[in-house]
């Protein structure tokens, strides 16, 4: 079963909107650095109201283990996202009370083997890019998920997608349970479904919607 995140929640009407629209989680950016960033005290209020089954993922970069606790048990968030260079011996100290998904930044040198040295409970793969940790919209070689997928792990694909090139990709690398279909349109500071253009009614997002909702990163 595929399933959806929608990441960079910034306010109330999106993440209910996202979790209307069938997304298994929705994703809450603390890196001031991002335009999407946003402080405990509004991600607390926002969580509180998401509807059951949905998931509230903590993301963060490169940030102090102490900072990360804090901010995850004020929010009330458990799942905790690794989006920097953070170390396998960083991850695996939040194993015990928290559920981790590392992302993995995809160039052509990108080996999967190095999911191996993660304890995490999912990886998220996303384009390498002197731009920032993520979030660009650039895609890489999706061949990698395959190999990833291997290793037993939920995958998470993120970067590029869109309704036109979603459910081919989702085929192309063979994943059955996570992805990160593109079909929200950015704006500095939210996420907005590309309501001019209707196109979470597009093939590609109604299947992705069936299957679970619909994702961005």
């Amino acid at each position: 079963m595929t399933k959806t995140k929608i990441c960079g929640i910034t306010n109330t009407k999106d993440a209910l909107l996202a979790a209307k629209l069938g997304a298994w989680a929705v994703g809450f950016i603390f890196y001031k650095k991002s335009p999407r960033s946003i402080g405990g005290f509004k991600a607390q209020k926002i969580v509180k109201q998401l509807p059951p089954f949905v998931t509230p993922v903590g993301v963060f970069v490169n940030q102090k283990e102490g900072a990360v606790k804090d901010i995850l048990d004020f929010c009330g968030i458990t799942t905790a996202q690794f989006h920097g260079d953070e170390s396998a011996s960083y991850c695996k100290r939040f194993g015990k009370k928290y559920k981790v998904i590392k992302a993995l930044r995809v160039s052509e040198k990108f080996d999967p083997k190095s999911v191996k040295d993660f304890p995490a409970a999912a990886f998220l793969l996303d384009t390498l890019s002197d731009e920032g940790y993520g979030g660009t919209g650039k895609t890489f070689d999706w061949q990698a998920a395959k190999a990833v997928k291997n290793f037993g792990k939920p995958v998470i694909l993120s970067g590029g997608l869109n309704p036109e090139n979603v459910l081919w990709r989702w085929r192309m690398s063979g994943l059955t349970r996570s992805m990160s279909p593109r079909a929200w349109k950015k704006r500095r500071g939210s996420r907005i479904p590309t309501s001019s253009s209707n196109s979470w009614k597009r093939p590609g997002f109604k299947t992705c919607r069936t299957a679970g909702g619909a994702e961005t990163s």
